[in-house]
């Protein structure tokens, strides 16, 4: 299935789109300002512990304390701390942990204020991005990503991805990362890392070990709260999570943005730099690739498949519920036969808009019902195989007697909502219409008043689809008419986000001309 990634950057935000099949399958929003990421480490300061809670609230610099709970301390929470407290004093010498004594692991089910005490400094790293009113949830169990190993500091295991199902390779691979590893370094080979060379992975080991000693090399002069190092942006990170041979096509419509995807690329994957594109055009990316139509089409609380059949999507603060419906559309075969084409359906779009919307926690689906036990084994199946694309940690269990399928999906950041209702562009939401909505009278007004004040700039009327098509209709068009009036050419651009009376000018710096 040939895959894509567009990407529209923003002054304030990137957007990433990534298609399957031409399928909007996942929407990532990152701000360009934002100072956390998941997979950040931070070195924090405890701020107060929760015994009733067996957690901490650590300050790493956010406006809410970041949580850290006992679960997430790691087994090797006193080996961290050492290796911290050693490093900051000047004790620790170098960033390898070749002679590095371990303590003693901590307990399984201990308490908070039996391993940390208030105003302790602690190495700690994102685990979950701020969602709602909570903070940052954190780690300090560290990884440090790459695209075919993560490398674990203060472990020697080495694990090999479960989606590599050929014994043999998982074998060889498990050979070549304890070849290559560091002493007391663990090393976790990715699913990427199939089929790859010894030199690949060790050139990878070597970059990830060069993060290791610039956290390092920071500590004796840091001061808690400090980050020591950041995650790849959104978009990096993405490739280097989910490139693969299937990729066909990145497009980005911002030039620094292309430069850096370029480089990055040529680290990590040099035989698919050719498949990075600049998008240089006036009309939105979005609305070029069909990202917007889909958007909009697919977060509405109802999705509408091909065969008419629908979904309906409710979202509860316990769990999310969606109900499977035939649409009257249903056909005219066997009850039960109809049932299962619908279900199946209903399963490969269920899995997409889990992915698409980032929905976690608890999720009931109510499929229609199902009489026959081969029929309910076949929707499971289908609904794990669609699943298996979702990287986000998920759990199916098979229907219950009363037809309903439950999945618990892990959630790291916060589950997107769009908002695809549009007020009325001719009363603008209060139910009240003026008297008259001829807005091509009130262009001319506002584009004779615009020509007036500023005669010789570069002039672009940006509007509503419906209106551009309007202007441009018919031989001799409005616009052809206005060249001839005012002797200069009017250049139109649609931005399907308008409402069909809202429209803008902008001079040739492309700022926007105030008519008020």
């Amino acid at each position: 299935m040939e895959k894509e990634l567009i990407i529209n950057s923003k002054p304030t935000e990137v957007e990433i789109a990534l298609l399957e099949g031409g399928k909007l399958v996942e929407l990532h929003r990152q701000k360009t300002n934002t100072n956390f990421t998941v997979g950040d480490i931070f070195l924090g300061k405890i701020k107060k512990l929760m015994p009733g809670l067996n957690a901490a609230f650590v300050n790493i610099g956010y406006s809410k304390d970041a949580f850290l709970h006992y679960t997430d301390l790691g087994p090797k929470l006193h080996s961290v701390t050492k290796f911290t407290n050693d490093s900051i004093s000047g004790k620790n010498t170098h960033h390898f942990l070749d002679n590095f004594e371990y303590p003693p692991d901590i307990i399984k089910n201990g308490k908070i204020d039996q391993v940390l005490n208030k105003r302790d400094h602690v190495l700690v790293q994102i685990l979950k991005e701020p969602i709602s009113t909570k903070g940052p949830r954190l780690s300090c169990e560290i990884t440090l990503p790459g695209r075919y190993i993560v490398l674990t500091p203060f472990s020697n295991t080495v694990t090999v991805s479960k989606k590599i199902s050929n014994a043999e390779e998982k074998k060889r691979l498990q050979l070549l990362a304890e070849s290559i590893k560091p002493k007391n370094f663990g090393m976790i080979i990715r699913t990427a890392a199939e089929g790859k060379k010894v030199a690949d992975l060790h050139e990878e080991l070597m970059y990830i070990l060069g993060k290791w000693k610039n956290i390092f090399q920071q500590l004796p002069k840091a001061k808690a709260p400090v980050k020591l190092l950041s995650e790849l942006d959104k978009a990096s990170s993405l490739l280097r999570d989910v490139l693969s041979d299937s990729f066909n096509k990145i497009v980005v419509n911002d030039k620094d943005l292309y430069v850096h995807i370029k480089s990055f690329l040529s680290q990590i994957a040099p035989s698919q730099v050719k498949i990075v594109n600049h998008y240089n055009n006036n009309r939105s990316i979005f609305d070029y690739y069909g990202v917007t139509k889909q958007i909009k089409s697919s977060f509405g609380k109802t999705a509408t498949m091909a065969s008419g059949a629908y979904l309906v999507i409710e979202h509860t603060e316990a769990m999310h519920v969606i109900d499977v419906n035939s649409g009257h559309k249903a056909g005219t075969r066997k009850v039960e036969d109809n049932a299962l084409r619908i279900n199946l359906e209903s399963a490969e779009e269920i899995a997409r808009q889990l992915r698409l919307r980032d929905i976690g926690g608890l999720i009931i689906i109510d499929f229609i019902d199902m009489r026959q036990a081969e029929h309910r084994k076949e929707l499971v199946s289908a609904m794990r195989t669609h699943m298996k694309k979702d990287r986000a940690q998920h759990t199916i269990l098979p229907l219950s007697k009363f037809g309903l399928m439950q999945i618990t999906r892990e959630r790291v950041r916060p589950a997107v909502k769009i908002d695809t209702s549009e007020k009325c562009p001719s009363c603008n939401g209060t139910g009240k219409m003026n008297a008259s909505i001829l807005v091509t009278d009130d262009i001319q007004r506002d584009l004779d008043f615009v020509l007036q004040t500023q005669p010789k700039t570069k002039i672009t009327l940006e509007l509503h689809p419906y209106l551009e098509a309007f202007f441009k209709k018919g031989f001799p068009s409005i616009r052809m008419k206005w060249f001839t009036k005012y002797g200069k050419w009017i250049y139109l651009q649609s931005n399907t986000e308008y409402s069909l009376v809202q429209y803008k000018f902008y001079d040739a710096n492309e700022d926007e001309i105030r008519l008020n």
